[in-house]
């Protein structure tokens, strides 16, 4: 099952290792450096799920995660947070905000395919 996904990351690293993780799984990746990019990659996307960081420039996580739920062609694609936090109130901030699912980084690849198939499958 082919999937397209939109990672919104400010570190090209992990936009790079989100994207070694993915495509050899059949995924196809877009990939944005941070929310306000994210917002402007996403018009005319129709991913089958997101996956953005919290800390980043301009627009953080958070920001993106309201201005995607904001629009309606996007209020039901599914938003997996992956970063370094873990703290549980941020978690329970991102859910409020209406992030489906939230991975730690470092990320096992297995487990973050695993994910998206779950939140989109």
């Amino acid at each position: 099952m082919s999937m397209t996904v939109l990672a919104v990351d400010d570190s090209r690293t992990m936009r790079d290792m989100i994207r070694m993780a993915l495509l050899p799984a059949g995924f196809t990746v877009h990939v944005a450096e941070d929310g306000l990019d994210g917002l402007d990659v996403l018009e005319g996307l129709e991913p089958d799920a997101i996956i953005t960081d919290i800390n980043m420039p301009r627009m953080d996580g958070f920001g993106f995660i309201d201005a995607v739920r904001a629009q309606d062609d996007h209020r039901a694609t599914p938003i997996l947070v992956l970063t370094t936090e873990s703290a549980p109130e941020l978690k329970m901030r991102a859910r409020n905000a209406g992030a489906t699912g939230w991975i730690v980084k470092p990320f096992d690849p297995a487990k973050l395919i695993k994910a998206l198939q779950m939140v989109a499958g």
